[in-house]
């Protein structure tokens, strides 16, 4: 008889202590990578295309990409749910490029040292939004969080930006930023706990326009959900000290009875 009863109160444990764990809310542990998307530069037929993800909708790669819901179903032959798959290649643009046309010049000049190459400029967009479930991930119902602090700066360190995250619907965004590797950071407000990682390392190319996601969670949503965690998690604990109580009643009995 004691063997079941041992094996009975394991699992009891073992209950508590997944719904204990399953009930504590996301805080600063950046255990969930931000969302980040980089608009590909055109193919050579000037497509640029966008490989959907798991869970994403035609709305949320639309807010994602700046590209509109008609355009997207248009280039891509959906139907009016705009119906998609995840790994499935959207169609989101076609650049037709304006040839140029040079005039020659004759006229012999001398040669002069070779220029430096061109390197082309690209765009950086910030979103912190309020990651009201905790999971890392904005949903379209989540709104946008003002005032953290905003940092940009390139590994060789002749770029160095700042700027404010801002409340709204629109991320903000640095334009005409050089092509090269960077690194980006934000500081969340004072009445928030990060959800995702601070720091993100980019590596940007000419043309390409990249959205980083930072989420941030309010201390009081926090605050309230691990109460009500631990409430529930005080009643278990009762109850498994009540059984606990019960099984040692019963075997003291029972050794009595032999």
């Amino acid at each position: 008889m004691k063997k079941p009863l041992v094996m009975l109160l394991i699992i009891l444990v073992l209950v508590a202590s997944t719904v204990y764990f399953a009930s504590v809310p996301a805080q600063a542990s950046n255990r969930f990578p931000q969302a980040v998307y980089q608009t590909p530069t055109p193919d050579e037929t000037g497509r640029i295309m966008y490989t959907v993800k798991e869970g994403e909708t035609c709305l949320s790669i639309s807010l994602l990409t700046k590209t509109s819901l008609e355009n997207i179903r248009a280039l891509n032959n959906l139907d009016i749910n705009c119906s998609i798959f995840s790994g499935q290649q959207l169609l989101l643009m076609v650049v037709i490029e304006t040839p140029i046309v040079a005039t020659i010049d004759i006229t012999d000049t001398p040669s002069g040292p070779t220029p430096t190459p061109f390197r082309g400029n690209g765009q950086i967009c910030i979103v912190l939004f309020d990651d009201v479930d905790g999971n890392g991930r904005k949903s379209d119902t989540e709104t946008l969080i003002a005032d953290g602090s905003i940092s940009i700066s390139d590994r060789v360190g002749s770029v160095s930006l700042t700027g404010k995250s801002a409340a709204g619907e629109d991320p903000v965004c640095f334009i005409d930023i050089p092509e090269g590797d960077y690194n980006i950071s934000i500081a969340v407000p004072e009445a928030y706990n990060p959800t995702t990682a601070l720091n993100y390392p980019l590596s940007l190319k000419a043309g390409d326009m990249a959205t980083i996601d930072f989420g941030a969670q309010s201390k009081e949503s926090s605050e309230k959900i691990r109460g009500g965690s631990s409430s529930w998690l005080g009643i278990v604990g009762i109850i498994l000290v009540l059984i606990g109580i019960g099984m040692g009643v019963y075997l003291w009995r029972s050794n009595r009875i032999r």
